[in-house]
């Protein structure tokens, strides 16, 4: 109890620096529990957080170290990803596999709202814990809450780990006997889903409430847990003197919550979450409204279209509004002018447009009535925008140019005839592909994993440098060699020999290339893209595709503009590349390819799901799964999973290839603007079954100007 007065009075003293900055809107924020999630403490509510809402969550006893990620993909869906490093427990009993490791467990969390609360109804939400992961935590619930004034009450139905108390009868019990009992302990190779085992077994009333102190940054739990810990993965007893656990959650600031709990009438928990949220992130100089110099009431545009500044222009809309110029023209009436080129800056389409659009307008006579954008890609028309420049115009002359121009700007497709109607005309300005020097670049990389025997945490940190050379307007040549900064990939010291692998060891190789040297080639790629139609697009590649296989291959793509579906296929001979030498190879090729399916729901804004069929690299058939959600900020996230012919003893440990991915935009993270974004991605475990070719260039983001879901 000292520990718990003290802890109260360090919240205390916190509060006369941090609390008085916090959003109001925060104060009844649903809270994070134990396990990751909105919850109490143990036990999950039926609360859903805000859209778009991101945590990382850090929580700590004797026997258990929890890490966790959850965000908020839609005002109905939670998910949860999640470490359990239990203390207890070594990763395996031999110390050459893993020394003194401690054993971790990687869980997945999902839950979905049934009922949104009303004035009589509260909010009721069903969920699955550890459903893809080992199963040693896992569990399922039904629950419902409620809030009346500053008190938000949970009751709910646990199976599995939330209900081994079992203080009331299964009801499914009575529709099937296969329901009375759940297999005990772990039966699997971890990570499929056990949908098998749902809702069976002992099954435990829980509940809670959560209040809302009069000192706003803080909240006081008390919860009754659904878990007796008779059965825990730690391996070691669990002594439970009281089903009673109280908790208090102090918000720190908007992005830091403290938690501390006294649970099972014996142990005190500690832990901290880091929230923020994908919907609201923006960059931190916004300069969506900026002026950009281009004032009408100070600058005088010529009058004929002989008087325009080509080579002014030209610099102007690249400086100022992000547009690199391939070819000016000037209809026969002199009263639209057309511009071919791409967007290299502004990731926001409409900013984009509207700052080369007031370019125009200072710089070219004021007779044009229309200023149309013509977005190409290796030379392929892939969108149009209509600006109307008398509006335009009147715009930039009300409120000191501050007036909102969105309404004067029209997206569309280009069809061929309006393309060949816009290169009618005079052209003031043209610049023909010539053969060029290549542009260098260079970013560090950190490549990683979590949760693997040697260490927790393996990493490697490299500096990628590469290289793109334009050897035609369809043809580009890009490569990239990358040097080791920082990596502990040294420590993997278990490799599988080739002659007992299951399948072919086209990934598990990974430590040998890792070590293989501290400076290799990633790729040597050359790409050649073809429209066919105004749908219809092609591409034909060859090189060192990747750091593992090199070959040659082909995709076709149909791909209607600003539609919620396309199609596309690809085919690929490969060879898997030496680790032992930068350009040599190994005996091993094989023929690999798919057929994909992109859709975007229209009861899912912002969402796209791929479904590719088709030979994966080691040779095996299946399908592979992936949903992505992208959030107001340009934050993507998403999931995928493939499923093949192999089974989950060939697989091995995690019976399929599954992971989690993030794209964040670069300019949310610097002063200036970008289209560019950094990846992160999370797997598990790297297996061989269900892997597919990596490559440059694929025509979903060579022709992504058709609706730019991902440079937007």
């Amino acid at each position: 109890m000292r520990k718990i007065n003290l802890l109260i009075g360090l919240l205390a003293v916190s509060a006369g620096t941090y609390g008085q900055d916090i959003s109001p809107e925060l104060y009844h924020q649903p809270t994070q529990m134990d396990m990751g999630g909105v919850g109490l403490m143990q036990m999950p509510t039926a609360r859903m957080n805000r859209a778009g809402e991101f945590t990382a969550l850090y929580y700590d006893n004797e026997e258990y170290r929890r890490m966790a990620l959850s965000i908020q993909l839609f005002p109905w869906l939670e998910t949860t990803i999640r470490y359990n490093d239990v203390r207890t427990r070594l990763y395996s009993d031999v110390p050459e596999f893993s020394g003194d490791q401690t054993y971790k467990d990687r869980g997945v969390d999902v839950k979905l709202r049934l009922l949104e609360e009303s004035k009589y109804l509260p909010e009721v939400s069903v969920g699955l814990r550890d459903f893809a992961g080992t199963g040693q935590f896992s569990g399922e619930f039904i629950a419902a809450s409620k809030r009346w004034n500053d008190f938000d009450f949970t009751l709910g139905l646990g199976w599995g780990y939330i209900g081994r108390r079992g203080n009331v009868d299964n009801p499914f019990c009575e529709l099937a006997d296969e329901y009375c009992e759940r297999p005990a302990g772990f039966q699997g190779r971890g990570g499929s889903f056990e949908y098998d085992e749902w809702f069976r077994g002992a099954m435990s009333v829980y509940g809670g409430v959560e209040y809302q102190t009069p000192w706003e940054p803080l909240s006081v739990k008390v919860e009754y847990d659904g878990n007796d810990y008779t059965d825990e993965p730690s391996r070691k007893p669990i002594i439970q003197d009281s089903p009673w656990n109280l908790g208090l959650h102090y918000r720190v600031s908007d992005n830091l919550n403290i938690q501390v709990s006294y649970e099972r009438g014996n142990t005190l928990m500690f832990g901290f979450n880091l929230r923020t949220n994908f919907n609201n992130i923006e960059q931190v100089k916004r300069r969506k409204r900026e002026r950009t110099g281009n004032d009408l009431t100070q600058q005088k545009p010529p009058t004929t279209i002989d008087a325009i500044n080509t080579k002014q222009l030209v610099k102007a809309l690249h400086d100022e509004g992000g547009w690199g110029t391939q070819h000016i023209q000037v209809s026969e009436d002199g009263k639209r002018l057309t511009t071919y080129g791409s967007q290299s800056k502004f990731r926001d389409k409409e900013l984009g447009v509207e700052r080369a659009s007031r370019v125009l307008a200072t710089e070219t006579p004021q007779t044009i009535e229309e200023y149309e954008f013509i977005s190409t890609s290796f030379n392929m028309p892939m969108s149009k925008a209509s600006v109307d420049a008398n509006k335009l115009r009147e715009a930039m002359l009300a409120e000191n140019m501050t007036a909102d121009v969105d309404e004067s700007i029209q997206h569309s497709d280009i069809t061929e005839t309006e393309r060949q109607k816009a290169l009618s005309g005079e052209a003031i300005y043209d610049q023909p592909f010539e053969l060029g020097m290549p542009k260098f670049g260079a970013r560090p990389y950190l490549e990683q994993s979590f949760g693997g025997p040697e260490n927790f945490y393996m990493y490697q940190l490299r500096l990628d440098m590469g290289m793109s050379w334009p050897l035609s307007e369809n043809l580009i040549l890009d490569a990239e060699a990358a040097a080791s900064l920082l990596s502990n990939y040294d420590d993997f010291n278990y490799v599988s020999p080739a002659g007992d692998a299951p399948l072919p060891r086209v990934r598990t190789f990974i430590r040998e290339y890792s070590t293989q040297s501290d400076i290799w080639v990633q790729n040597i790629q050359a790409t050649y893209v073809k429209q066919w139609s105004n749908e219809l697009y092609s591409s034909f590649y060859g090189g060192y595709l990747e750091r593992m296989f090199a070959g040659v291959g082909s995709e076709v793509m149909y791909r209607p503009y600003e539609s919620n579906w396309g199609i596309g296929m690809n085919i690929n001979w490969v060879k898997q590349r030496s680790f032992e030498s930068h350009f040599g190879f190994h005996d091993y090729q094989t023929v690999t390819g798919h057929v994909t399916g992109y859709w975007e729901p229209e009861f899912l804004k912002d969402t796209r799901v791929h479904l590719a069929a088709g030979r994966f690299l080691a040779k095996d058939n299946g399908v592979k799964v992936q949903v992505e959600h992208k959030f107001n900020s340009g934050i993507i996230v998403g999931a995928f999973a493939a499923k093949t012919n192999v089974s989950a003893e060939e697989y091995g440990e995690g019976s399929f290839n599954k992971g989690f991915f993030i794209s964040i935009p670069i300019d949310l993270m610097q002063i200036s603007d970008s289209v560019g974004r950094a990846n992160f991605g999370w797997a598990p475990l790297t297996r061989d079954g269900g892997q597919m070719l990596r490559r440059e260039r694929t025509l979903l983001g060579v022709t992504d100007g058709r609706d730019r879901y991902y440079s937007n």
